[in-house]
């Protein structure tokens, strides 16, 4: 395996665990990012807490919205999961990656603008990250 492959078979596995890290998290409420109380298998909300106070700039008021919608919560969830399992089983890695680069564009439109830079964030990073892992052939990865 040449060292570029191995590279990519890192940073694919990489961007897997932040995906599913994120999922389990709000899933079972392991600590982090999310108490047990509020994790969504006790009844809390995986996006409400995002979308009601960490959202700000232009969109703030259409993601505010987004945060009365019980099917944002599927949604979000579900697309942690399937990004996350197509990084980690090296399938549908390209539809993975659309979906995680709508993911990252929505949360950077969220988050406009950017408090350390006036564009870029890491969601734009991620995306970019993406991008590349879902251009790349499956053999190369």
């Amino acid at each position: 395996m040449k060292k570029q492959q191995i590279i990519m078979l890192k940073l694919r596995f990489a961007m897997a665990f932040i995906f599913l890290w994120a999922f389990f998290d709000k899933l079972l409420g392991l600590g982090f990012a999310t108490t047990k109380a509020n994790a969504w298998i006790n009844g809390g909300s995986p996006t409400t807490g995002f979308l009601t106070h960490a959202v700000k700039g232009p969109f703030a008021g259409f993601f505010n919205n987004l945060a009365t919608i019980p099917g944002v919560d599927w949604l979000f969830m579900g697309g942690l999961l399937f990004i996350g399992g197509t990084l980690l089983i090296n399938k549908y890695v390209k539809w993975g990656s659309l979906a995680g680069i709508a993911m990252m564009l929505l949360m950077w439109a969220a988050l406009l603008f950017p408090e350390n830079n006036p564009l870029i964030d890491d969601h734009i990073v991620y995306a970019l990250v993406l991008a590349l892992l879902g251009l790349k052939d499956k053999k190369e990865v």
